[in-house]
């Protein structure tokens, strides 16, 4: 017979509520059946008062005379409170008998196996509900000991094997991950048709458009003598994109966008709340057209929406799921970007246009070896951070653009991240920037007109060799006769202007000497077209006289971007081999040949290479500034001269500073969007640079030796010239 005291307590218990940790709850998860709901679980059922009251039994059966332990009565008293058919982790349902694994912990709390297991994996030994310390857990692997809060920085490379497979056999990627159920195919349906206007209804053939590629050429001088061969005569092949639509509301490809977004415990503070705003810029900017999907890691990751129209409920969804972050936890960046990867690959629509952005202010300690590089001195295998199947080649190719932020990011594995996916890695050091730094990414991603670009290049007359193209982080190739070539380019921003630097053999002959001829084919981003675009044919004169002509403007601005590149890659290799002297003399050797020039002294693209060269100068002069900022300011600059695209770095985003090379029209506005909403107190903060460079004092004077400091004899692309 059970006691009034026992009748009484077990009634006080069901009337209990509970809070649960929010960062367990993926919004994705949440049960339709719920969201009219106000209590958070219904009362204990029959089945499971008649559960307590044969635990009361077997308890005064056993005559405990002594008070039970804490841990006990807290697990006792909320007993009833756990809901028979609610997981409180994932808060679906659980139904025994329907095909799922459900774990009862010693304190009598139910879960979903796969929900827990997980949650054990990650250094959490601690029931989500009552709090109590578990003694046997489901996972056969190690448990940390300090474990705090049920968050801890673990590095699990040390854990048996057996219990870090991958779900997807692609990845390679050493990550606890648990079989999820279902696949990422609940994206919000469109129609292509109804929201994407088709260029206005063109009856033409595939080749017509109101606004097409330009091509132009330019040749390094603009004779050759007729007596004289030339081995390395260069061209340079001028693109310009399509423009933007004239009217702000005009027809665009529509976007599928990814954020993945660090919240872990680092990013606790100001830094969380600038995310939350930046995120909302993004969010606000957004058409109804344009879908979003938002993917948060800490120590594990996890998805906050699926794919969802920007429409005005949409936005209000979205922002209610981003406010919700909060920041505790490790950096698993690699869960974070296959998380996204599945929101890609499962969708069952996809926009003209796809891309991903991962923010992140911290080191991934679940994936990448720990605290010390491999002892054979090579750099970690940043592949492992990348799902295979979004890289190029893959069919479902989606770029990675990679924001770094503060100082103690890992510049390194941001930068292959983009790299890899022919992304761009931008370096956030200003607590305020993240707002601009993400609204130039965006200005670039809604404007996109062109895709799958390539560049080709055929020679004329018989003679005629091409020997190198020039082409930063682009995939090109010269054909094995030197009668051609191609440049692989992507996608193209509205009003995007590239330049491409092509060698060629001239023979000598007598008259004028057909060169090459350059054409372009694309798709267009909004009807799906085909496009082909045909250059002029190039011709050089051959006088018979000296040819005494200066080098063309434009050619030799290209060829000094060409190889000051080349000189930061050699510049950021020094530096990391510990020889700052070397890092800095190649630069500053770099910065004085480009302000010697005369004829590019009042050039502005010049001048604004010139001031970034003299920025990464300062910032390698010694181990402390390099490893601070100097090598995620380097392999920023890097990103953007490769690609020849906008990245944020130092006051890049600032529209009065000098160094903003390769931003459009689109990033332009967006920046002035973004600029005008700032606070006053981001903009002091935007005053008040994390790392401020001494911009008065003079550089001390590099020695230099009779030999010249060794320099990569390869273009900047990595490609042999």
């Amino acid at each position: 017979m059970v006691t009034a005291w026992e009748r009484a307590r077990r009634a006080l218990a069901t009337r209990v509520c509970m809070r649960f940790p929010s960062r367990h709850a993926a919004v994705e998860d949440v049960p339709r059946a719920l969201d009219a709901v106000e209590e958070p679980f219904p009362v204990a059922e029959p089945e499971e008062e008649e559960e307590q009251q044969q635990q009361g039994e077997r308890e005064k059966s056993l005559g405990a005379a002594s008070p039970a332990p804490a841990s006990a009565r807290r697990s006792s008293r909320s007993g009833s409170q756990s809901p028979a058919k609610i997981c409180a982790i994932c808060l679906g349902t659980m139904r025994s008998g329907h095909g799922q694994a459900l774990f009862t912990a010693e304190c009598s709390h139910k879960f979903h196996f796969h929900c827990i297991s997980s949650n054990v994996q990650h250094g959490n030994k601690i029931c989500p509900i009552c709090r109590a310390l578990w003694k046997e857990l489901p996972f056969q692997g190690p448990v940390l000991a300090d474990a705090a809060h049920g968050a801890a920085r673990v590095n699990p490379s040390a854990w048996p094997q057996t219990g870090m497979l991958s779900a997807n056999p692609l990845d390679g990627l050493p990550v606890f991950r648990t079989p999820e159920s279902a696949v990422f195919d609940d994206d919000e349906q469109i129609n292509l048709q109804s929201e994407t206007a088709l260029g206005g209804g063109h009856d033409g053939d595939e080749n017509e458009t109101p606004a097409s590629l330009e091509i132009m050429a330019y040749t390094e001088f603009p004779a050759v003598q007729d007596s004289v061969a030339r081995e390395n005569f260069a061209i340079l092949i001028h693109l310009k994109a399509p423009h933007a639509p004239a009217s702000s509301m005009g027809t665009r490809a529509p976007l599928d966008l990814v954020t993945v977004l660090d919240v872990s415990g680092s990013m606790a503070g100001s830094k969380l709340g600038l995310l939350k705003r930046a995120m909302t810029f993004v969010i606000q900017n957004l058409r109804p057209s344009d879908r979003l999907s938002v993917v948060a890691f800490s120590s594990s990751a996890w998805r906050l929406f699926p794919l969802r129209k920007m429409t005005a409920f949409g936005q209000v969804q979205s922002l209610q799921a981003v406010n919700s972050l909060v920041a505790n936890g490790g950096t698993n960046i690699a869960e974070g970007l296959w998380k996204a990867a599945r929101v890609m690959e499962d969708r069952q629509a996809r926009n003209p246009v796809s891309s991903i952005i991962i923010l992140s202010d911290g080191v991934d300690t679940h994936t990448l070896p720990l605290p010390n590089p491999p002892r054979n001195g090579a750099p970690p295998d940043y592949g492992r951070l990348v799902p295979r199947s979004i890289l190029p080649g893959s069919g479902h190719h989606v770029p990675i653009h990679a924001f770094g932020f503060g100082l103690d990011h890992d510049s390194r594995a941001m930068h292959a991240v983009a790299e890899m996916s022919s992304g761009t890695f931008s370096f956030i050091d200003d607590v305020g920037s993240i707002q601009d730094a993400f609204a130039q990414c965006i200005g670039g991603l809604l404007s996109v007109v062109a895709q799958e670009t390539r560049l080709s290049v055929e020679c004329a007359d018989e003679g005629v060799l091409v020997t190198s193209i020039k082409s930063g982080g682009y995939a090109s190739g010269v054909d094995g006769d030197g009668r051609g070539g191609f440049v692989d380019i992507g996608r193209l921003y509205a009003d995007e202007e590239k330049d491409f630097l092509v060698t060629i053999r001239v023979p000598a002959a007598r008259g004028d000497t057909e060169l090459i001829r350059a054409s372009c084919a694309y798709r267009d981003a909004v009807t799906a077209k085909t496009v082909r675009v045909g250059g002029d044919l190039v011709t050089v004169p051959r006088p018979a006289g000296t040819v005494t002509a200066a080098m063309c403007l434009q050619v030799e601005r290209e060829w000094h971007r060409v190889h000051a590149t080349e000189d930061m890659a050699a510049a950021q290799a020094a530096a990391e081999e510990h020889d700052y002297a070397r890092a800095a003399s190649i630069l500053e050797s770099r910065r004085l040949a480009l302000e010697s020039r005369a004829s590019l002294s009042s050039d502005r693209q010049t001048q604004a290479l010139a001031a970034e060269l003299r920025e990464m100068q300062e910032r390698v002069l010694n181990y402390q500034r390099y490893q601070e900022s100097g090598r995620a300011y380097m392999l920023s600059g890097l990103s953007s001269h490769s690609f020849q695209r906008a990245t944020a770095r130092g006051d890049s985003t600032e529209l009065a500073g000098l160094v903003h090379t390769y931003q459009t029209p689109s990033m332009v506005d967006m920046l002035h969007r973004s600029q005008a909403l700032l606070p006053e107190v981001v903009v002091a903060l935007n005053r008040s640079p994390t790392i401020a460079p001494s911009r008065n004092r003079p550089l001390p004077v590099v020695q230099r030796g009779v030999r010249r400091p060794f320099r990569l004899s390869k273009s900047f692309t990595g490609r042999s010239s």
